[in-house]
């Protein structure tokens, strides 16, 4: 029998909230394998130089297509509550305005990018040695971000058109696109960074460009590319609203910057290249939590803005008891897979995967509050108040982050550079706990 299709005014139950999240979840987790693939064949085939290399830039690139995080989560919001006001015309309107800024953005983030590039890897702590790299792997991969940005803004739109398998299916070709290309470019042809860098600007354009032809043909999901003229006051209640995505995006480079820095001064390259393979992991782990959240809140959206508040108590309910769960699942198996994660990234170097494997060890206890941290921002930015996601995600990814970084380890030595992130979760948690107690009144979810 044939399943129905599952929409935004459904009441969700646990099987169908994660049949519905469950494409988006695995959307975030292939383009988080992304940078993975480009790690594991770089590592592998161009040795730990060039490694060190991509991870000290990579945060920079991801600060440009983290703007399509913006107004894809924003725009989603916005479309999301106007699809529940039963208004699709002008919900095709302004999906139509998110996608034209995205393309106008990213081709002047693309130029701003490829000047700026080589001062920002010096001011990064780019050695001789690596400086060639990186900025061979960042123009590359920055004359891509067009796609990139796009590919993120769908991730999103393709929920809110309740076509998530078809979101699914981009990622899925684009992931697959990125490992085919990183084993022939890297391991076949060994041309290091730059076919790394190639392999995932060309998947990237799968990832983007298969959604916006979908949209640019009629179609029989909820939204359609139309012609449109931008106005500035929805893009700016959009971008507003995604902001927390965006500052989580670049205060999570940010502090990678700052890791970057400590390491560098504590332990040397070595202590880069342990970061690069937590950072891997993490993405992956994390893309989990940022996978369920994308997907849950375009229902979170709608129902707002139908006014139904069981629907909407039942959504927060039932996520609630999702991401802790999935916490205690990830922390332990991160903690399991700390030696074999590191042998795959760095078993040619004893000390550094001596090192990889203590630092993951101590870093595993972080996924235990993230998810919680995650989907609370998430769940504002559904509910339009981008003020109070964006305060969550600054604080969490920046204030304390950067705080227990350059603090922790004056205390305990290079081992509190690992314990950082947890204790910036834990301050994360109640900040957010504080949060959600304080608007429960305005917003009736609980």
């Amino acid at each position: 029998m044939k399943k129905t299709l599952i929409q935004l005014s459904d009441h969700f139950t646990y099987a169908k909230l994660l049949r519905f999240t469950f494409p988006s979840i695995a959307m975030m987790v292939f383009t988080s394998i992304y940078g993975v693939v480009d790690g594991f064949f770089v590592s592998n085939f161009a040795g730990k130089t060039a490694f060190a290399a991509i991870n000290l830039v990579i945060p920079f690139i991801m600060i440009l297509g983290g703007m399509g995080f913006m107004v894809g989560t924003g725009g989603t919001a916005l479309v999301s509550l106007v699809l529940g006001q039963n208004d699709r015309e002008l919900a095709n309107r302004y999906f139509s305005m998110m996608i034209y800024l995205t393309v106008i953005m990213g081709i002047v983030l693309s130029g701003v990018g490829f000047l700026l590039i080589r001062p920002v890897a010096g001011l990064l702590g780019a050695t001789p040695e690596m400086m060639g790299d990186c900025v061979l792997y960042g123009r590359i991969t920055i004359g891509f971000t067009t796609a990139f940005m796009l590919q993120n803004v769908f991730q999103s739109f393709l929920i809110a058109a309740e076509r998530p398998k078809l979101g699914l299916a981009a990622t899925v070709a684009a992931g697959v696109t990125n490992m085919i290309l990183d084993a022939v470019f890297v391991g076949v042809f060994r041309w290091g960074v730059a076919g790394a860098a190639l392999a995932t600007g060309l998947s990237q354009c799968v990832g983007g460009l298969l959604p916006l032809l979908y949209f640019i043909r009629p179609n029989t999901s909820l939204l359609r590319l139309s012609g449109t003229r931008l106005e500035l006051r929805p893009l700016l209640q959009a971008c507003a609203n995604g902001s927390s995505e965006l500052m989580s995006n670049v205060s999570a480079s940010v502090v990678s910057m700052v890791y970057n820095f400590q390491l560098l001064k504590y332990l040397g390259e070595n202590g880069v290249s342990a970061y690069g393979v937590l950072m891997y992991v993490q993405f992956i782990f994390v893309a989990i939590y940022i996978g369920y959240a994308v997907g849950a809140a375009p229902i979170v959206s709608f129902h707002y803005g139908a006014g139904n508040e069981a629907e909407l108590k039942n959504m927060f309910r039932k996520s609630l008891c999702l991401v802790w769960s999935a916490g205690v699942v990830l922390t332990v198996l991160a903690f399991g897979l700390a030696s074999p994660l590191a042998q795959i990234f760095v078993g040619y170097d004893a000390e550094l995967f001596a090192l990889t494997r203590h630092a993951f060890q101590l870093f595993a206890f972080s996924f235990l509050l993230a998810g919680f941290n995650i989907f609370t921002s998430s769940f504002f930015t559904a509910l339009n108040n981008g003020g109070v996601s964006a305060a969550i995600s600054f604080m969490r990814t920046l204030i304390f982050q950067t705080a227990s970084v350059l603090i922790l380890p004056l205390l305990f030595g290079v081992d509190g550079i690992w314990w950082a992130i947890t204790a910036a979760e834990i301050f994360a948690c109640v900040l957010s706990a504080g949060f959600l107690t304080a608007k429960r009144g305005k917003y009736h979810y609980i």
